[in-house]
């Protein structure tokens, strides 16, 4: 049987939850929360509370306001997460956003509403990057460019969280 040396054995001990567990404190680079401020219609990722970078958007048609109904087009207000990554919207890319969540439902029950489905942060697809800096143009999504949706949809994962804020 060969000997293993203490400066092996101990670079080993060392190294070995690295190489065979991923680490459970995440990539240093990825977010670990969104935050959209619809008032100043700006999208910022943040890692452990710094601020990793800031993206200006574009809202629903009738941005003011919680989403109340399907087709109101409102952006929602409240805590959400990321449910997945969509390779083939036909606004480029988009991550899909728990909407609605409880609240969102029991609030819509209430008032005998179909409180709507289907937000996402997302590109523009094949729509006019002009009329976008323009307008607020989505159904009740988040939208940023083509280029922007890219880094986005590389740096974040499905469970991230997102608020947004009015």
């Amino acid at each position: 049987m060969k000997k293993i040396s203490k400066r092996r054995f101990l670079l080993f001990s060392i190294l070995f939850p690295f190489i065979f567990f991923k680490p459970s404190w995440g990539h240093p680079k990825k977010p670990n929360l969104l935050v959209v401020w619809k008032k100043k219609r700006v999208l910022a990722l943040y890692r452990n509370s710094k601020m990793l970078k800031a993206y200006r958007i574009r809202l629903g048609f009738s941005p003011k306001g919680q989403k109340e109904k399907e087709g109101d087009g409102k952006t929602p207000e409240g805590k959400y997460y990321i449910t997945h990554k969509n390779p083939k919207s036909k606004f480029y890319l988009s991550l899909g956003i728990n909407f609605p969540n409880q609240d969102d439902k029991k609030r819509a029950l209430r008032r005998g509403l179909d409180p709507g489905s289907d937000i996402f942060i997302h590109g523009l697809g094949q729509k006019n990057v002009i009329l976008h800096y323009l307008f607020d143009w989505t159904e009740g999504c988040i939208a940023v460019t083509n280029k922007e949706i890219e880094e986005i949809y590389d740096l974040v994962e499905p469970g991230t969280i997102i608020y947004i804020y009015a």
